[in-house]
């Protein structure tokens, strides 16, 4: 399959690596200027769990090809477009003139109604999913991060089709891991207002990293989550359906932060992932926490952990949230 992914952020370079060492001809997208910048190779340093538990560690430098234009008649044929939420919008307008043929994997967070969030993007042409890993480039340009054993893909309620099975199968063979969630609006809101919650106590902090092994602040972290959970039902998501997602707030936080310390501050794979969110003026846990306290806001919701946090991601000069 001839892969496309959209920028070279981490999300692209994690699995853009996985997807090329599975035998897939695979390409980023970045914008006019930047080819020059970035170089014609990355720097890996990345704990690799999927055939082992504890992760094997992988340091190599990976030459990588860039590409600076997108032509409406290319020959891709999945494109994978990881972005930040609040930067969707200006994506997918981008690709409407230029998906071709190709198949649009949609990989990461959504506010938004689904169909609302990804424009004029033919639907039929767009999966769904969102990346089991992360991590991020260190001041020395290494990427630093753990590829985990599972990603998951989901629909809005009907079956996979032809291309969406493709896209399943390409992540197969990279060696994936796939979690099916039919009800894919729901879990990806649960799993935007949960991330809301503990960003917005690593935010306190200065930054997300400084959260682990904070028994602390992760407890306050999974409280700010669970109050949040009304303004999920308020925005008509059946939390029925999705039991799992929200277990790990509706649990006891005397049980649930000390085994979330332990597991941050001691396990590999927890700690890699903790500690890739060092930069304190990273604007994507701003964004989530801005908007998820705006929907509260505009619903009627009292989320008073994500309130007293504000100050700690507010827009300085403009009062927006």
């Amino acid at each position: 399959m001839k892969i496309l992914m959209f920028g070279r952020g981490v999300i692209a370079t994690i699995y853009g690596w996985a997807l090329e060492r599975a035998g897939h001809d695979v390409e980023f997208y970045v914008r006019p200027g930047r080819a020059a910048v970035y170089g014609e190779a990355i720097d890996l340093d990345l704990l690799d769990a999927r055939r082992r538990p504890w992760g094997r560690r992988v340091v190599e430098r990976w030459p990588v090809r860039l590409r600076e234009t997108l032509e409406p008649d290319h020959d891709f044929d999945l494109i994978v477009l990881s972005v930040s939420h609040h930067r969707l919008a200006e994506a997918a307008a981008f690709l409407t003139p230029r998906v071709g043929r190709a198949t649009v994997l949609v990989f990461g967070n959504v506010w938004t109604e689904p169909p609302a969030a990804i424009g004029g993007l033919p639907c039929d042409q767009v999966a769904w999913g969102f990346p089991g890993s992360g991590g991020g480039f260190g001041a020395d340009g290494v990427l630093r991060g753990a590829l985990l054993p599972s990603v998951v893909f989901g629909t809005l309620g009907r079956s996979p089709t032809d291309r969406e099975r493709a896209v399943r199968q390409a992540f197969r063979e990279a060696g994936l891991r796939l979690k099916e969630r039919p009800d894919f609006r729901g879990w990806l809101w649960i799993h935007f207002a949960s991330g809301a919650g503990l960003l917005s106590q690593g935010l306190r902090l200065g930054s997300m990293s400084k959260l682990a092994g904070a028994r602390g602040d992760l407890r306050e972290g999974l409280l700010a989550g669970r109050e949040l959970l009304p303004l999920l039902q308020a925005r008509g998501v059946d939390l029925r359906r999705h039991r799992g997602g929200v277990l790990l707030f509706r649990m006891p936080t005397w049980l649930t932060a000390p085994v979330l310390a332990w597991l941050t501050a001691h396990v590999a794979l927890a700690r890699v992932s903790f500690a890739a969110y060092s930069d304190p003026d990273a604007e994507e846990p701003r964004e989530v926490c801005r908007d998820t306290l705006a929907e509260a806001r505009r619903l009627g919701i009292s989320v008073p952990r994500l309130e007293a946090a504000e100050p700690h991601f507010a827009r300085e000069g403009t009062g927006r949230v």
